[in-house]
């Protein structure tokens, strides 16, 4: 803009501008342009760069903006899962505490009720062996009288003969009529090397009582010179409570304890002065514990 103000004035004055300027000039005005050039040019490119920087802080911006809106979601998001977790972990904290709870309950109810299952089945035994003992109340076995003895006679009357010759002063007094009498098992078993027992049932249990109370006095029963033994027809479970205590009436004996035992398996004895009475070992065991003395006697036996 100024070359040209120039050549103006110079053609005005009635010059031109290649007549009349100087190399130097030239240059000079060449060199202004050139300037003035590459100054608007960077202008121009500052302009831009401006722009761009502009346009470019706008996006970073507007990124920046969309990144914090974006991490305030993601953190509420992982408020929400935290807070679902920490629902979910106190959910299954409380169903873990129930579940506890009912397995507790579970155990005690299977407990309870296996306990009382266990009370009810001792119950059941108890009344089967009370009541098969009341049904041989009144039964005696014979034991070791020799096989095909009562052939010729008959069961009975070898019996009546036992107690005549063992027992001369019950024989004044009548028994009660004899029910039954036969060997047992009925059949004979080839493998058995001992004789079968011979069965009585009498009609009056003191008459049990008193044939067998003559038999522990006299201590020794024969028939024809043979020893037998007359006991006691009891259950098998009555049989094997009795021999459980076999061990114990034998070591009060030796101390003088006066041991015996009372219908069907219950041991009897004295001590200190009484009269004590125990169905089982535990009931036996848990007086003993009180008693220092008897705990002594019985010590290896309880």
């Amino acid at each position: 803009m100024e070359r040209q103000r120039t050549i103006t004035q110079m053609r005005e004055k009635g010059k031109t501008p290649e007549n009349q300027l100087s190399d130097e000039e030239i240059l000079s005005l060449q060199e202004k342009d050139f300037r003035l050039l590459m100054l608007k040019m960077m202008q121009d490119i500052g302009n831009k760069l401006e722009a761009k920087m502009d346009n470019l802080q706008e996006t970073l911006t507007k990124e920046i903006q969309d990144i914090k809106l974006k991490q305030e979601e993601m953190q509420n998001t992982i408020t929400e899962i935290k807070n679902s977790l920490e629902a979910a972990n106190s959910r299954i904290q409380e169903a873990e505490e129930r579940i506890s709870e009912v397995e507790d309950r579970l155990v005690e109810i299977t407990e309870d009720a296996e306990q009382k299952r266990e009370k009810r089945l001792k119950r059941n035994e108890e009344s089967l062996r009370e009541l098969w003992d009341n049904i041989k109340c009144t039964n005696i076995h014979i034991i070791g009288m020799p096989e095909e003895e009562e052939r010729e006679k008959g069961t009975e009357k070898i019996f009546q003969e036992i107690i005549a010759k063992n027992f001369p002063n019950m024989g004044e007094e009548p028994l009660t009529q004899i029910q039954q009498a036969q060997r047992v098992p009925y059949k004979i078993n080839p493998r058995r090397t001992t004789p079968r027992h011979i069965f009585i049932k009498l009609t009056k249990i003191k008459d049990k009582e008193k044939i067998l109370k003559a038999a522990r006095e006299k201590k020794q029963v024969t028939y024809k010179g043979t020893p037998i033994r007359l006991s006691a027809d009891f259950s098998a479970e009555t049989l094997q409570a009795r021999r459980e205590w076999h061990d114990i009436l034998n070591v009060m004996k030796g101390k003088n304890l006066q041991p015996r035992f009372l219908y069907p398996a219950r041991l009897s004895f004295r001590f200190e002065g009484e009269i004590k009475t125990f169905t089982d070992k535990q009931k036996l065991r848990e007086f003993s514990n009180t008693k220092p003395a008897l705990q002594q006697i019985l010590k290896e036996l309880l």
